[in-house]
């Protein structure tokens, strides 16, 4: 991150936090009590036998079709949770706001719930949980497990990113690129990215596998509410890049692919995570994404075959009998499952503050939910894992994305320092 660009970030995060949060709203002090029939200590978030935990989403945005997925697997998650008698007798409610992927609503959002609840299962969006973070650190001290992957993150003993971050994603997909589909030393690269901390965490490793490969980047900045990749893909053809990346959202990853297919521009497309959704394969680009198009994936798909995946699909589809079923179900259901798992340690510690919480999650360093990669969160200064999964659209398949190549971390991936 260059230094301009972090201290636009900053004044921007400073702003933001003077208009919407204010000192006022800083979280109590002298918030922790005593649950004297259980001897349990609590605090922020539980009221009577109720814990309550955030959610901060977008259900109307870029990752609308995302949002509602990994929201709806958490709260399957919580109903099933609840079912089993909950954590140390108390109930688990999640309170649920939609920012649409605006920065406003997502910072006036956290506001808002902070101060009611243990802490919070979701988070998406970088730039937004970016915002928030000097808060986070310094009164509120609540669990946050967002769904971003920026490297920035890392670090916060509070805001904790489950799986590789962007950049290191981006390293393992460079590293796919080269080994499987013919790019070599001397060869350009594109890359598309969203301005603001998850494309620019992911265009850290982009230029870092580069430098250690010998590759060239093209970059190519775009906003979220860019949605024609045309003129993006008329200069990465003029530049004469061999394959690239794409670090935005789904529906920049449909129209870069498919606008490239047309152009007969048929080099290689590999996204991150969240440059896909399944509902793509129904458009016009869907012929073109089953053709050319891969994304690096912190854990193997919905359509897994390992029992807890099978599960999950029996579980969700009965739930929500017309909703698909995307990664973003995986991706919601494993960090629901990580805050269950700290609360279950803290409750066997006989401490449900966030002081607890944040404890016990210190404390798990080789959790599965059943979807390949192992996620390891003693050490806040790194990412829980280093592996990606490289998957590709595949309609035969439940999910729509089959493996292609299985859980890895590339040699560069393992070397790399994270923001060194």
């Amino acid at each position: 991150m260059t230094t301009t660009y972090a201290a636009r970030v900053a004044a921007g995060t400073l702003a933001a936090l003077l208009v919407l949060a204010g000192c006022s709203s800083k979280a109590k002090d002298d918030g922790d009590s005593q649950d004297t029939a259980g001897g349990v200590k609590t605090g922020e978030g539980i009221s009577g036998k109720t814990i309550t935990l955030g959610v901060l989403t977008d259900m109307t945005g870029v990752y609308a079709t995302l949002g509602k997925s990994v929201t709806q697997a958490q709260q399957l998650y919580v109903k099933q949770l609840n079912a089993k008698g909950g954590v140390c007798g108390y109930q688990v409610s999640l309170s649920v706001r939609d920012h649409g992927y605006d920065p406003q609503k997502a910072v006036s959002g956290y506001t808002e719930l902070a101060p009611k609840v243990l802490g919070f299962t979701q988070f998406i969006g970088s730039p937004f949980v970016a915002a928030v973070k000097q808060r986070v650190d310094g009164q509120d001290k609540g669990l946050v497990l967002p769904q971003a992957w920026a490297h920035s993150l890392l670090g916060s003993p509070y805001i904790r990113v489950i799986g590789s971050t962007y950049d290191i994603e981006t390293i393992n997909a460079i590293d796919f690129l080269m080994k499987e589909k013919g790019i070599k030393k001397g060869d350009k690269i594109g890359h598309v990215y969203f301005e603001g901390d998850y494309g620019e965490s992911a265009l850290v490793g982009a230029k870092h596998m580069a430098e250690e490969s010998g590759l060239t980047v093209v970059e190519q900045k775009i906003k979220p509410t860019d949605n024609d990749m045309t003129a993006q893909v008329a200069a990465l053809k003029k530049a004469g890049v061999k394959a690239v990346v794409i670090s935005a959202g789904p529906r920049q990853a449909a129209s870069l692919v498919g606008v490239a297919a047309a152009s007969g521009f048929g080099v290689p497309v590999i996204g991150n995570n969240s440059a896909f959704a399944p509902q793509l394969l129904a458009t016009q680009a869907g012929p073109a994404l089953f053709k050319n198009y891969w994304v690096a994936s912190p854990s193997l798909p919905i359509g897994a075959d390992t029992p807890e995946a099978k599960q999950l699909v029996a579980d969700y589809r009965a739930a929500y009998p017309k909703d698909a079923l995307d990664n973003g179900v995986v991706a919601g259901w494993t960090a629901v499952s990580v805050f269950g798992e700290a609360l279950k340690k803290a409750c066997a510690s006989k401490d449900l503050t966030r002081a607890g919480v944040d404890k016990a999650l210190l404390t798990i360093d080789a959790f599965d939910v059943g979807f390949g990669i192992p996620q390891d969160f003693t050490d806040p200064k790194a990412p829980s894992s280093r592996q990606s999964v490289i998957l590709q659209p595949d309609k035969g398949v439940t999910g729509g994305m089959k493996v292609v190549r299985e859980a890895e971390a590339s040699s560069v991936a393992e070397a790399y320092t994270p923001g060194a």
